[in-house]
């Protein structure tokens, strides 16, 4: 069974509404009319905005789809990057060789570059009544096919989808126990190489032999298509796999906020199995940060670490 997810047009709300229906509620929507106004940010509007300016880059590999997530020994800092231009960075999307090896932009601040200020995205935090954001906002570029991976965050989320289209999969945080996720003390063993918000199960092709449960999470499966222009609410908790659609390079921005009302973060067994997870991870992060601290490429070493949290 899969449950649609509603879209609403910024007309129709106030921020008194969202919060009532949707933030308050902990409920998910697709907010359209957002980002009427915007440029479609293409691949040749990309570079010519940030065609110069280095990234650091995440390269998956082409074989990250092909195994049981049980056997990775890396989803989050343990992935391998590369620091290199915006533009040949569009190299590697225009020859095929960034879908090739599944080589992306994920979750890289737009500070210090020329979208940082763009009205159109620091406007939909007063727009939609979010304050007091934890996060600058963060651009993703991806070869299509590209797949976050079933995961959830800790705070409230807002996806601005700024070229092609993605598809979205979510679950609810009541169904955490029926996706199997990998425990927080994995990180007493891997540090952030692992995360303990991530799902084992491959949502398109399950194992219900390994992870039976997972036909009760089906029950309470969301889906949508994320459009050009459309910004998706993602609730704290809320499971959720984003894949890149269609033939070409997909972009998106997002933001993170803090948690309204408090009493959602001090009820949230998701937000606590983070912290647990994070605590038992910091022994790693400090050994990091303290092997690369008088190497001489120190800076380099730092912003991967930096990117990799």
């Amino acid at each position: 069974m899969t449950h649609p997810i509603l879209r609403i047009d910024i007309a129709d709300l106030t921020p008194k509404i969202f919060f009532e229906k949707y933030r308050k509620t902990s409920t998910p929507v697709i907010i359209t009319g957002l980002l009427k106004d915007e440029s479609d940010w293409t691949l040749d509007y990309l570079c010519e905005k940030l065609g110069n300016q280095k990234f650091v880059f995440r390269n998956y590999g082409s074989a990250r789809y092909k195994q049981d997530k049980r056997n990775w020994k890396s989803i989050g800092s343990g992935v391998d990057l590369q620091i290199m231009s915006f533009s040949e960075f569009a190299e590697l999307m225009r020859s095929g060789k960034a879908r090739e090896n599944d080589i992306n932009l994920g979750k890289h601040p737009l500070k210090n570059t020329p979208l940082a200020d763009n009205l159109s995205l620091t406007s939909i935090g007063e727009k939609l009544g979010l304050k007091k954001s934890v996060t600058h906002l963060n651009i993703y570029v991806n070869p299509a096919g590209h797949s976050s991976g079933l995961h959830y965050d800790s705070v409230d989320g807002t996806l601005m989808q700024m070229h092609g289209s993605k598809k979205v999969v979510l679950f609810p945080p009541s169904q955490t126990n029926n996706l199997y996720p990998f425990p927080f003390y994995i990180h007493l063993f891997y540090g952030m190489k692992m995360r303990c918000w991530f799902s084992k199960v491959n949502v398109e092709n399950p194992d219900f032999t390994s992870f039976p449960k997972f036909k009760e999470a089906l029950q309470h499966r969301h889906e949508a298509i994320l459009n050009l222009g459309e910004t998706l609410f993602i609730p704290e908790g809320w499971w959720h796999d984003v894949t890149a659609l269609g033939d070409e390079m997909v972009c998106a921005v997002n933001r993170f906020w803090r948690v309204y009302p408090i009493s959602r973060v001090l009820l949230s067994r998701s937000r606590w199995r983070a912290v647990l997870g994070m605590i038992c991870a910091l022994p790693h992060i400090l050994f990091n940060f303290a092997t690369v601290a008088f190497s001489r490429d120190r800076k380099q070493k730092f912003s991967k670490i930096s990117h990799r949290l």
